[in-house]
Protein backbone atom coordinates (compact mmCIF):
# COMPACT_ATOMS: atom_id res chain seq x y z
CA UNK A 1 0.00 0.00 0.00
CA UNK A 2 2.80 2.91 0.92
CA UNK A 3 4.44 2.34 -2.75
CA UNK A 4 0.99 2.84 -4.35
CA UNK A 5 0.47 6.01 -2.33
CA UNK A 6 4.25 7.33 -3.23
CA UNK A 7 3.32 6.70 -7.04
CA UNK A 8 0.18 8.81 -6.95
CA UNK A 9 2.06 11.63 -5.19
CA UNK A 10 4.78 12.30 -7.73
CA UNK A 11 2.45 11.81 -10.39
CA UNK A 12 0.65 14.55 -9.06
CA UNK A 13 3.32 16.90 -8.94
CA UNK A 14 4.04 16.26 -12.48
CA UNK A 15 0.58 17.17 -13.49
CA UNK A 16 1.15 20.32 -11.29
CA UNK A 17 4.14 22.11 -12.97
CA UNK A 18 2.68 21.48 -16.52
CA UNK A 19 -0.58 23.40 -15.17
CA UNK A 20 1.82 25.62 -13.08
CA UNK A 21 3.88 26.49 -15.91
CA UNK A 22 1.01 27.65 -18.20
CA UNK A 23 1.06 30.85 -15.70
CA UNK A 24 2.35 33.22 -17.58
CA UNK A 25 1.36 36.67 -17.70
CA UNK A 26 1.43 36.70 -21.97
CA UNK A 27 -0.87 33.61 -21.43
CA UNK A 28 -3.37 34.40 -18.36
CA UNK A 29 -2.35 37.89 -17.29
CA UNK A 30 -5.44 38.12 -15.14
CA UNK A 31 -4.67 35.10 -13.38
CA UNK A 32 -0.93 35.69 -13.30
CA UNK A 33 -1.11 39.04 -11.36
CA UNK A 34 -3.98 37.63 -9.50
CA UNK A 35 -1.78 34.97 -7.86
CA UNK A 36 1.41 37.02 -7.98
CA UNK A 37 -0.54 39.75 -5.33
CA UNK A 38 -1.71 37.10 -3.46
CA UNK A 39 1.97 35.54 -3.19
CA UNK A 40 3.23 38.86 -2.44
CA UNK A 41 0.82 39.99 0.64
CA UNK A 42 1.84 36.65 1.83
CA UNK A 43 5.79 36.85 1.76
CA UNK A 44 5.25 40.97 3.74
CA UNK A 45 2.79 38.91 6.24
CA UNK A 46 4.88 35.96 6.52
CA UNK A 47 8.12 38.71 7.49
CA UNK A 48 6.06 40.94 9.38
CA UNK A 49 5.57 37.68 11.37
CA UNK A 50 9.29 37.09 11.50
CA UNK A 51 10.16 41.00 12.93
CA UNK A 52 7.54 40.36 15.24
CA UNK A 53 9.10 37.59 16.58
CA UNK A 54 12.71 38.99 16.69
CA UNK A 55 10.59 42.16 18.17
CA UNK A 56 14.20 43.17 20.67
CA UNK A 57 16.34 42.82 17.01
CA UNK A 58 13.42 44.96 14.87
CA UNK A 59 13.65 47.65 17.92
CA UNK A 60 16.92 48.14 18.73
CA UNK A 61 17.34 48.79 14.71
CA UNK A 62 14.08 51.06 14.67
CA UNK A 63 16.37 53.08 17.47
CA UNK A 64 19.47 53.51 15.73
CA UNK A 65 17.47 54.01 12.07
CA UNK A 66 15.76 56.80 14.41
CA UNK A 67 18.74 58.59 16.60
CA UNK A 68 20.77 58.28 12.74
CA UNK A 69 17.85 60.29 11.07
CA UNK A 70 17.66 62.90 14.34
CA UNK A 71 21.63 63.58 14.10
CA UNK A 72 21.34 64.16 10.46
CA UNK A 73 18.77 67.08 10.67
CA UNK A 74 20.50 68.30 13.77
CA UNK A 75 22.79 71.43 13.10
CA UNK A 76 26.19 70.63 15.21
CA UNK A 77 30.30 69.80 14.73
CA UNK A 78 28.73 66.26 13.87
CA UNK A 79 27.02 66.95 10.44
CA UNK A 80 30.43 66.48 8.94
CA UNK A 81 30.60 63.10 10.24
CA UNK A 82 26.93 62.46 9.95
CA UNK A 83 26.96 63.24 6.35
CA UNK A 84 29.76 61.30 5.12
CA UNK A 85 28.76 58.45 7.46
CA UNK A 86 24.81 58.70 5.70
CA UNK A 87 26.77 59.49 2.14
CA UNK A 88 29.10 56.01 2.42
CA UNK A 89 25.94 53.82 3.89
CA UNK A 90 23.57 54.58 0.61
CA UNK A 91 26.35 54.21 -1.57
CA UNK A 92 27.61 50.53 -0.34
CA UNK A 93 24.04 49.61 0.15
CA UNK A 94 22.97 50.60 -3.09
CA UNK A 95 26.01 48.10 -4.41
CA UNK A 96 25.02 45.42 -2.13
CA UNK A 97 20.86 46.30 -3.38
CA UNK A 98 22.15 45.42 -6.61
CA UNK A 99 24.32 42.80 -5.95
CA UNK A 100 20.91 41.06 -4.13
CA UNK A 101 19.08 41.45 -7.74
CA UNK A 102 21.61 39.72 -9.79
CA UNK A 103 21.42 36.59 -7.59
CA UNK A 104 17.76 35.99 -6.31
CA UNK A 105 14.62 34.71 -8.14
CA UNK A 106 16.27 31.54 -8.69
CA UNK A 107 17.96 31.78 -12.31
CA UNK A 108 15.67 35.23 -12.88
CA UNK A 109 18.64 37.48 -11.16
CA UNK A 110 18.80 40.65 -13.10
CA UNK A 111 22.45 41.01 -14.33
CA UNK A 112 23.57 43.79 -12.65
CA UNK A 113 27.67 43.01 -13.05
CA UNK A 114 26.85 43.10 -16.90
CA UNK A 115 24.50 46.21 -16.43
CA UNK A 116 25.94 48.68 -13.31
CA UNK A 117 29.48 46.96 -11.98
CA UNK A 118 31.21 45.97 -14.96
CA UNK A 119 30.38 49.66 -17.07
CA UNK A 120 31.18 51.47 -13.42
CA UNK A 121 35.17 49.35 -13.32
CA UNK A 122 35.39 50.10 -17.39
CA UNK A 123 34.70 54.21 -16.55
CA UNK A 124 37.13 54.43 -13.80
CA UNK A 125 39.67 52.27 -15.84
CA UNK A 126 39.12 54.68 -19.05
CA UNK A 127 39.66 57.67 -16.53
CA UNK A 128 43.02 55.90 -14.61
CA UNK A 129 44.37 56.05 -17.86
CA UNK A 130 43.49 59.24 -19.45
CA UNK A 131 44.10 61.14 -16.33
CA UNK A 132 47.41 59.37 -15.04
CA UNK A 133 45.45 59.01 -11.59
CA UNK A 134 42.68 57.29 -9.76
CA UNK A 135 42.74 60.44 -7.13
CA UNK A 136 39.55 61.60 -8.70
CA UNK A 137 37.89 64.93 -6.94
CA UNK A 138 35.13 63.89 -4.39
CA UNK A 139 32.58 65.23 -4.90
CA UNK A 140 31.96 65.20 -7.72
CA UNK A 141 33.00 61.00 -7.36
CA UNK A 142 31.67 58.36 -7.70
CA UNK A 143 28.59 59.86 -8.93
CA UNK A 144 30.64 61.32 -11.49
CA UNK A 145 34.62 61.17 -12.29
CA UNK A 146 36.88 64.24 -13.46
CA UNK A 147 40.40 64.16 -13.57
CA UNK A 148 42.53 66.02 -10.77
CA UNK A 149 43.46 69.59 -11.30
CA UNK A 150 47.23 68.78 -10.14
CA UNK A 151 49.77 68.05 -12.17
CA UNK A 152 50.88 65.07 -10.03
CA UNK A 153 50.68 61.41 -11.84
CA UNK A 154 51.03 58.39 -10.95
CA UNK A 155 52.05 55.05 -12.71
CA UNK A 156 48.69 53.06 -13.70
CA UNK A 157 48.31 49.15 -12.79
CA UNK A 158 45.71 47.21 -12.94
CA UNK A 159 45.99 46.96 -8.91
CA UNK A 160 46.07 50.59 -8.59
CA UNK A 161 42.21 50.31 -10.09
CA UNK A 162 41.35 47.25 -8.42
CA UNK A 163 42.42 48.84 -4.84
CA UNK A 164 40.09 52.24 -6.43
CA UNK A 165 37.05 50.18 -7.41
CA UNK A 166 37.74 47.35 -4.42
CA UNK A 167 34.64 47.86 -2.23
CA UNK A 168 32.48 48.70 -4.56
CA UNK A 169 33.13 45.12 -6.04
CA UNK A 170 32.96 43.53 -2.84
CA UNK A 171 29.71 44.96 -1.37
CA UNK A 172 28.00 43.82 -4.55
CA UNK A 173 29.71 40.33 -4.22
CA UNK A 174 28.01 40.05 -0.69
CA UNK A 175 24.83 41.32 -2.53
CA UNK A 176 25.10 38.18 -4.74
CA UNK A 177 25.76 35.62 -1.59
CA UNK A 178 22.91 37.31 0.46
CA UNK A 179 21.05 36.35 -2.41
CA UNK A 180 21.73 33.25 -2.52
CA UNK A 181 20.06 32.84 1.05
CA UNK A 182 16.43 32.23 -0.53
CA UNK A 183 16.61 28.55 -1.71
CA UNK A 184 18.91 27.86 0.51
CA UNK A 185 16.23 28.59 3.55
CA UNK A 186 13.43 27.20 1.33
CA UNK A 187 14.79 23.59 1.02
CA UNK A 188 15.94 23.65 4.75
CA UNK A 189 12.50 24.66 6.08
CA UNK A 190 11.00 22.09 3.60
CA UNK A 191 13.18 19.49 4.39
CA UNK A 192 12.51 19.87 8.52
CA UNK A 193 8.91 20.83 8.06
CA UNK A 194 8.29 17.38 5.84
CA UNK A 195 7.23 18.61 3.17
CA UNK A 196 7.30 18.10 -0.45
CA UNK A 197 8.46 20.87 -3.31
CA UNK A 198 9.73 21.05 -6.41
CA UNK A 199 13.02 21.78 -5.22
CA UNK A 200 13.12 18.28 -4.13
CA UNK A 201 12.13 16.55 -7.14
CA UNK A 202 15.69 17.77 -8.43
CA UNK A 203 17.30 16.50 -5.77
CA UNK A 204 15.92 12.91 -6.19
CA UNK A 205 17.28 13.65 -9.77
CA UNK A 206 20.24 14.22 -8.76
CA UNK A 207 20.24 11.09 -6.66
CA UNK A 208 19.00 8.56 -9.13
CA UNK A 209 19.30 9.93 -12.62
CA UNK A 210 18.04 7.99 -15.54
CA UNK A 211 19.74 7.29 -18.74
CA UNK A 212 17.88 10.33 -20.07
CA UNK A 213 18.77 12.39 -17.64
CA UNK A 214 22.54 11.64 -18.21
CA UNK A 215 22.48 12.68 -21.99
CA UNK A 216 21.83 16.27 -20.68
CA UNK A 217 24.97 17.96 -20.67
CA UNK A 218 23.39 20.61 -18.48
CA UNK A 219 22.40 18.10 -16.04
CA UNK A 220 25.76 16.54 -16.13
CA UNK A 221 27.21 20.17 -14.97
CA UNK A 222 24.51 19.71 -11.92
CA UNK A 223 25.34 16.55 -10.94
CA UNK A 224 28.81 17.34 -10.89
CA UNK A 225 28.74 20.22 -8.94
CA UNK A 226 26.22 18.40 -6.25
CA UNK A 227 28.99 15.50 -5.72
CA UNK A 228 31.38 18.48 -5.21
CA UNK A 229 29.63 20.18 -2.77
CA UNK A 230 28.39 16.75 -1.17
CA UNK A 231 31.84 14.90 -0.69
CA UNK A 232 34.31 18.35 -0.31
CA UNK A 233 31.36 20.58 1.60
CA UNK A 234 32.46 24.03 2.65
CA UNK A 235 35.88 23.68 0.30
CA UNK A 236 33.13 22.52 -2.42
CA UNK A 237 30.67 25.75 -1.65
CA UNK A 238 33.76 27.88 -2.23
CA UNK A 239 34.71 26.23 -5.33
CA UNK A 240 31.47 26.55 -6.72
CA UNK A 241 31.04 30.27 -5.85
CA UNK A 242 34.52 31.54 -7.12
CA UNK A 243 33.66 31.20 -10.82
CA UNK A 244 30.86 32.58 -12.46
CA UNK A 245 28.23 29.67 -12.24
CA UNK A 246 24.54 30.62 -13.21
CA UNK A 247 23.76 27.02 -11.65
CA UNK A 248 24.51 28.07 -8.18
CA UNK A 249 21.34 27.81 -6.57
CA UNK A 250 21.40 24.21 -6.94
CA UNK A 251 23.94 24.55 -4.26
CA UNK A 252 21.60 26.33 -2.05
CA UNK A 253 19.05 23.94 -2.70
CA UNK A 254 21.33 21.15 -1.88
CA UNK A 255 22.85 22.63 0.97
CA UNK A 256 19.40 23.67 2.63
CA UNK A 257 18.10 19.85 1.49
CA UNK A 258 20.88 18.11 3.09
CA UNK A 259 20.78 20.38 6.46
CA UNK A 260 24.37 21.55 5.98
CA UNK A 261 25.15 24.37 8.54
CA UNK A 262 24.28 27.99 7.79
CA UNK A 263 27.50 29.08 8.38
CA UNK A 264 28.82 26.72 6.48
CA UNK A 265 26.95 27.57 3.38
CA UNK A 266 26.84 31.29 3.55
CA UNK A 267 30.67 31.70 4.88
CA UNK A 268 31.87 29.43 1.99
CA UNK A 269 29.44 31.42 -0.29
CA UNK A 270 30.56 35.14 0.94
CA UNK A 271 34.55 34.03 0.95
CA UNK A 272 33.78 32.82 -2.72
CA UNK A 273 31.80 35.41 -3.80
CA UNK A 274 32.35 38.53 -2.24
CA UNK A 275 36.59 38.22 -2.69
CA UNK A 276 37.55 35.62 -5.15
CA UNK A 277 34.84 35.64 -8.05
CA UNK A 278 34.82 39.62 -7.49
CA UNK A 279 38.51 40.09 -7.88
CA UNK A 280 38.66 37.58 -11.14
CA UNK A 281 35.39 39.83 -12.76
CA UNK A 282 37.53 42.89 -11.95
CA UNK A 283 41.05 41.90 -12.99
CA UNK A 284 39.11 40.55 -16.48
CA UNK A 285 37.33 43.71 -16.91
CA UNK A 286 40.41 46.49 -16.39
CA UNK A 287 42.51 44.26 -18.51
CA UNK A 288 39.96 44.28 -21.43
CA UNK A 289 38.89 48.24 -20.91
CA UNK A 290 42.33 48.91 -20.32
CA UNK A 291 43.93 51.85 -22.90
CA UNK A 292 45.71 49.72 -25.38
CA UNK A 293 43.20 47.16 -25.38
CA UNK A 294 39.98 49.81 -26.16
CA UNK A 295 42.22 51.48 -28.94
CA UNK A 296 43.11 47.42 -30.52
CA UNK A 297 39.29 46.84 -30.59
CA UNK A 298 38.50 50.49 -32.48
CA UNK A 299 41.04 49.79 -34.73
CA UNK A 300 40.13 46.19 -35.56
CA UNK A 301 36.34 47.59 -36.15
CA UNK A 302 37.18 48.94 -39.64
CA UNK A 303 38.19 45.63 -40.89
CA UNK A 304 34.61 44.60 -40.32
CA UNK A 305 33.54 44.02 -43.52
CA UNK A 306 31.06 46.22 -45.48
CA UNK A 307 29.55 48.09 -42.03
CA UNK A 308 33.74 48.22 -40.37
CA UNK A 309 33.61 51.90 -41.07
CA UNK A 310 30.66 52.83 -39.76
CA UNK A 311 30.99 51.21 -36.62
CA UNK A 312 34.25 52.48 -36.21
CA UNK A 313 33.25 56.48 -36.55
CA UNK A 314 30.52 56.42 -33.65
CA UNK A 315 32.84 54.47 -31.39
CA UNK A 316 35.72 56.46 -31.98
CA UNK A 317 33.76 59.67 -31.32
CA UNK A 318 31.95 58.56 -27.82
CA UNK A 319 35.64 57.87 -26.76
CA UNK A 320 36.48 61.20 -27.52
CA UNK A 321 33.95 62.93 -26.08
CA UNK A 322 34.05 60.70 -23.12
CA UNK A 323 37.75 61.98 -22.56
CA UNK A 324 37.04 65.39 -22.90
CA UNK A 325 34.46 65.17 -20.47
CA UNK A 326 37.32 63.89 -17.76
CA UNK A 327 38.84 67.41 -18.28
CA UNK A 328 36.38 69.90 -17.85
CA UNK A 329 36.17 72.01 -14.34
CA UNK A 330 34.48 70.62 -11.12
CA UNK A 331 31.16 71.39 -10.98
CA UNK A 332 30.52 72.35 -14.64
CA UNK A 333 27.94 69.72 -15.16
CA UNK A 334 28.26 67.38 -17.93
CA UNK A 335 26.22 68.33 -21.22
CA UNK A 336 24.49 65.50 -22.53
CA UNK A 337 24.29 64.25 -25.76
CA UNK A 338 21.87 61.39 -27.11
CA UNK A 339 24.23 59.33 -29.13
CA UNK A 340 23.34 55.78 -30.90
CA UNK A 341 25.36 53.87 -28.27
CA UNK A 342 24.05 55.48 -25.70
CA UNK A 343 20.27 55.00 -27.02
CA UNK A 344 21.45 51.12 -27.69
CA UNK A 345 22.21 50.72 -24.15
CA UNK A 346 19.63 52.20 -22.24
CA UNK A 347 17.20 50.32 -24.45
CA UNK A 348 19.18 46.59 -23.78
CA UNK A 349 19.16 48.22 -19.68
CA UNK A 350 15.19 48.42 -20.24
CA UNK A 351 14.81 45.19 -21.96
CA UNK A 352 16.87 43.40 -19.24
CA UNK A 353 15.20 44.98 -16.68
CA UNK A 354 11.46 44.25 -18.15
CA UNK A 355 12.60 40.87 -18.35
CA UNK A 356 13.54 40.51 -14.72
CA UNK A 357 9.98 41.99 -13.07
CA UNK A 358 8.42 39.74 -15.82
CA UNK A 359 10.41 36.75 -14.69
CA UNK A 360 9.76 37.87 -10.83
CA UNK A 361 5.80 38.02 -11.24
CA UNK A 362 5.64 34.77 -13.05
CA UNK A 363 7.70 32.94 -10.90
CA UNK A 364 5.78 34.31 -7.78
CA UNK A 365 2.28 33.31 -9.39
CA UNK A 366 3.59 29.64 -10.02
CA UNK A 367 4.49 29.55 -6.66
CA UNK A 368 1.37 30.24 -5.11
CA UNK A 369 -0.77 28.41 -7.76
CA UNK A 370 1.37 25.78 -7.30
CA UNK A 371 0.42 25.42 -3.40
CA UNK A 372 -3.05 25.97 -4.40
CA UNK A 373 -3.04 22.98 -6.68
CA UNK A 374 -1.25 21.04 -3.67
CA UNK A 375 -3.39 21.99 -1.20
CA UNK A 376 -6.50 20.92 -3.98
CA UNK A 377 -4.94 17.74 -4.18
CA UNK A 378 -4.48 17.04 -0.54
CA UNK A 379 -7.40 17.43 0.31
CA UNK A 380 -8.85 14.89 -2.55
CA UNK A 381 -6.23 12.38 -0.69
CA UNK A 382 -8.23 12.79 2.49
Amino acid sequence: MPPKRRTKVVKVRSVDMSEVERIVLWRHPITTLKHFFLELISIFINYGRKLIDHFIITLLVAIAVATFYFLSITEGPHEAYVLFLKKQTFWWAYWVGLGILSSIGLGTGLHTFLLYLGPFIAQVTLAAYECDSVDFPAPPYPDEIVCPTSATSEEISIWTIVNKVRWEAVMWGAGTALGELPPYFMARTSRLSGTQSENEQEIQQLLEPSAEDMQSFVFRIKRLLYILIQKIGFFGILVCASIPNPLFDLAGITCGHFLVPFWTFFGATLIGKSVIKVHIQEFFTIFLFSEHHVEAFVQSLRHIPYVGTSLQVPFREWLVKQKQQLHRPVGSGVHQETSLLSMIFSLFVGAMILFFVVSIINSLAQRRYRAQLVDQEQEKVK
